[in-house]
């Protein structure tokens, strides 16, 4: 039994080793005494203004959707794929689950969410 983990116990062993080694290696390659550039972004430009923007809530809202709908997709690929053998109960359970992201939708397109002004 404890021979079936010996691979395991091996893949740890040089994992343990490697690290170390690893970062001795690193901190001997580094470049010492090089000035740090602390600005935002290195373009060889300076930065003008603030690097704190607030984005505007609206990106979230979409990103919100996007995931939301995204993820209906995952749950409705594997009931396409399972269509014949779920039968009628699963065809009215998708269907229920399609109505409610829909009635969200509806909702969201209401209150003005999908609006780009």
């Amino acid at each position: 039994m404890a021979f079936d983990y010996f691979h395991i116990l091996v893949f740890a062993g040089i994992a343990a080793v490697f690290f170390p080694v690893l970062l001795t290696v690193a901190s001997l390659v580094r470049e010492r005494g090089v000035k740090k550039d602390l600005s935002a972004y290195e373009c060889g430009m300076e930065p003008v203004g603030g690097a704190w923007v607030s984005p505007n809530i609206r990106f979230y809202v979409f990103a919100l959707l996007f995931v939301l709908f995204d993820v209906e997709a995952l749950f409705v690929f594997p009931w396409a794929v399972q269509f014949y053998s779920l039968g009628v109960e699963g065809f009215i359970a998708v269907m229920l689950f399609v109505a409610l992201l829909f009635v969200g939708l509806i909702y969201a397109w209401r209150n003005g969410a999908l609006t780009w002004e």
